[in-house]
């Protein structure tokens, strides 16, 4: 096993371990009552922080291609997660809104990720899980900076 004296070492091992547990996402593949998939959820949330968005849009704010994101909206859109709009701002670009069914489905989702995630803090105190939660922003900022994709927060 690699040696993790540096912190940064460390940083990585347990970057590592977290997103093979993904917890969440997981239980997701072993649950029926999940309604999104990860690609669903995310784009789903993004569309519900910044209201309608095209598909050159989402490009940008995440770094895909377009043939990635034509085929995830495309099973959104069977799904009926997302409508196609006119862009409310008149340019000629269609937009994805999200449908109620989709604010229904990341609600019912986000409640589930919530449940998980105070069963994994159980046993930590409210300032360990809010040093943890600051943590976390920062490093989601530091990399969103990096990237130059900031992601909205509410």
């Amino acid at each position: 096993m690699a040696k993790t004296d540096k912190p940064t070492q460390q940083v990585e091992f347990e970057t590592m371990l977290l997103s093979r547990h993904d917890y969440l996402s997981s239980a997701r593949s072993r649950k029926p009552h999940w309604q999104l998939d990860r690609s669903a959820y995310l784009l789903l949330t993004r569309i519900r922080m910044d209201g309608p968005l095209s598909i050159s849009e989402l490009s940008e704010a995440f770094g895909l291609d377009t043939s990635t994101l034509n085929r995830q909206t495309a099973a959104m859109l069977r799904a009926g997660l997302v409508e196609r709009i006119p862009d409310p701002e008149g340019g000629i670009a269609r937009k994805f809104r999200i449908t109620q069914a989709g604010e229904d489905s990341l609600e019912s989702d986000r409640a589930r990720n919530i449940q998980g995630l105070e069963k994994v803090l159980a046993d930590w105190s409210p300032d360990e899980v809010a040093d943890f939660a600051a943590a976390l922003n920062r490093f989601n900022r530091d990399i969103e900076r990096l990237e130059g994709r900031p992601w909205p927060r509410p």
